[in-house]
């Protein structure tokens, strides 16, 4: 039985799959949005747009706490669904402060057992559970992480040059009773798993739920 999400954890799914889709088509997500996307459990909601948009524009920041912060992956090797994964919980991590921080934490670890590998809950869990710390604590983890990158030598400039030489879309199959999303697949492609909706700019559904 497929899941299906409701409230906000729908939402995060579906910023999830709009970040994915952008990364793969090398465009951004405004420039995704003007145009046609692909969505499971759709229509887009207000909140997933504004997560999406949000991670877009401070994207780089975002990367660089990633690069400086994973232990057993390098930001360009590491699986595209996990990549946006972190990006979409250290957002709200950082910069939506009416999420408390093990929400958004929680939130990825759960869409990460459904659409990442056998190994991305754990890694995702562990990575942010480390910048949890240096928050909690009072650090800035974004002015730290461009200060670690400067340390070894690199900037974010290059993070974002080994991402575009280097992406790696590695789509595992989910469990059972979760359902896939095809976010590589071409519009003109036959989309299963559910309903899909292929939307174009201007379609928004109002934030109904406000399940966190």
């Amino acid at each position: 039985m497929a899941v299906r999400f409701g409230g906000r954890t729908r939402a995060r799914s579906q910023a999830l799959q709009l970040m994915f889709q952008a990364e793969a088509s090398g465009r951004t997500v405004p420039e995704v949005l003007d145009g046609e996307f692909a969505l499971d459990n759709g229509p887009l909601r207000d909140f997933a747009r504004e997560l999406a948009v949000g991670c877009d524009g401070v994207r780089h920041d975002l990367d660089a706490i990633i690069a400086t912060r994973s232990e057993s992956w390098a930001i360009n090797r590491m699986p595209a669904v996990d990549r946006n994964l972190l990006r979409l919980s250290l957002y709200e991590m950082i910069f939506v402060p009416e999420v408390d921080v093990p929400v958004a934490i929680d939130e990825v670890v759960r869409l990460a057992k459904c659409y990442g590998t056998d190994e991305s809950s754990k890694f995702i869990n562990g990575l942010l559970g480390r910048v949890a710390d240096d928050l909690e604590a009072g650090v800035d983890v974004v002015a730290k992480a461009h200060e670690d990158l400067a340390a070894r030598g690199e900037s974010s400039a290059d993070v974002q040059y080994a991402l575009e030489g280097g992406k790696n879309d590695v789509w595992e199959e989910p469990e059972d009773d979760c359902e896939p999303l095809p976010f590589g697949a071409d519009l003109g492609d036959e989309l299963t798993g559910g309903i899909w909706y292929v939307e174009g700019p201007g379609t928004i559904e109002e934030d109904d739920e406000d399940v966190w």
